[in-house]
């Protein structure tokens, strides 16, 4: 005779199936208690004093360790596959992509803020300072057409994207506020989605109101903003603009340049103020790019002269400007 007996009712139970429950138990775990203090009087500070440890945090929830320098690896490929994952899950294949600057309003508030300067200057006539802003907010009142033609040009994709129902494209800016506003506030307009990269900056921020709140996307690395402002872009349209869209153009001039990437349309609005913020033609006098590097890009005025250009670029190449389940 064994000298062991079997447990309780241990042999009827596994006649027959009997799954158990996913999560709760009959019986608890030795470890789901804390040490009683009876045991040893120290215990429960002790096992507090782990539990709010930083070592014993779960890595992907404690994000001071996933501040460190020797993560920034893992803080890259988060940046990348965050947005990335969520655009596929949308279905989001192509993209045409707009740049302009933050600071040109609508042109009712850009009116409303050069009033407003008009009032004070007119209540201290000899501020120097006071007469420095009202030229400028003059100039960004003048330039506030622009909002309009790209308002009306987020419009004019989302109407050519309705007819398509199979495309997944979409307008997409950096996601604050002027021009970048307009587009979005275009495809919003027409009731299509709409996407915004932002970027984590040392001063407080907001996004434009006018994205799909689920395709607004946060980076902490301008890099990582920079491949998903390309990764899809079917297109580039620049509006007038400060060092944020210099910087996106020219690196979009260069990858093209250096065939790094597919070349792609791209398009600068308002020839006049382009040709004097840079003269591509000096460049080329003298011999810092060449002839063809001028022919990159070309001027267009309004939304509809954007959208006509792109679409003879596509058909001069050949191919269509949005194509559906290729993305890869």
């Amino acid at each position: 005779m064994s000298r062991y007996s079997p447990p309780l009712e241990a042999c009827p139970r596994r006649q027959e199936p009997n799954p158990v429950h996913p999560y709760r138990r009959d019986e608890p775990l030795p470890w789901q208690q804390p040490k009683p203090r009876e045991q040893d009087a120290d215990a429960p500070e002790r096992v507090q004093a782990i539990l709010s440890s930083d070592s014993y945090r779960q890595a992907d929830e404690d994000t001071a360790f996933l501040r460190r320098f020797d993560t920034r690896g893992v803080r890259l490929q988060i940046d990348y596959l965050k947005p990335e994952q969520l655009l596929e899950e949308h279905g989001i294949e192509h993209t045409i992509v707009v740049f302009g600057s933050t600071r040109i309003p609508e042109p009712s508030a850009a009116r409303q803020n050069v009033q407003r300067l008009q009032a004070a200057l007119g209540a201290d006539p000899g501020n120097v300072h006071l007469q420095q802003h009202l030229a400028i907010a003059e100039r960004v009142a003048a330039k506030s057409h622009y909002y309009d033609i790209a308002r009306a040009f987020g419009q004019r994709v989302a109407a050519a994207l309705a007819d398509r129902p199979d495309c997944r494209a979409v307008v997409m800016t950096g996601g604050g506020p002027g021009i970048m506003e307009a587009a979005n506030r275009g495809a919003f307009d027409a009731g299509a989605k709409t996407v915004g990269l932002n970027i984590t900056l040392p001063h407080e921020q907001y996004p434009n109101p006018y994205i799909t709140p689920e395709l607004c996307f946060r980076f902490h690395y301008f890099a990582l903003r920079k491949l998903h402002f390309l990764l899809r872009a079917r297109a580039l349209v620049a509006f007038p603009g400060g060092y944020g869209t210099f910087d996106e153009l020219f690196e979009t001039l260069t990858l093209v340049q250096t065939r790094k990437i597919k070349p792609l349309p791209i398009v600068l609005v308002g020839r006049e103020y382009w040709e004097r913020a840079v003269d591509i033609d000096f460049m080329i006098a003298e011999g810092v790019i060449d002839i063809e590097d001028g022919e990159l890009f070309w001027y267009a005025e309004t939304a509809e002269e954007i959208w006509d250009g792109i679409q003879r670029w596509y058909a001069a190449c050949g191919e269509p400007l949005f194509t559906s389940g290729t993305f890869d």
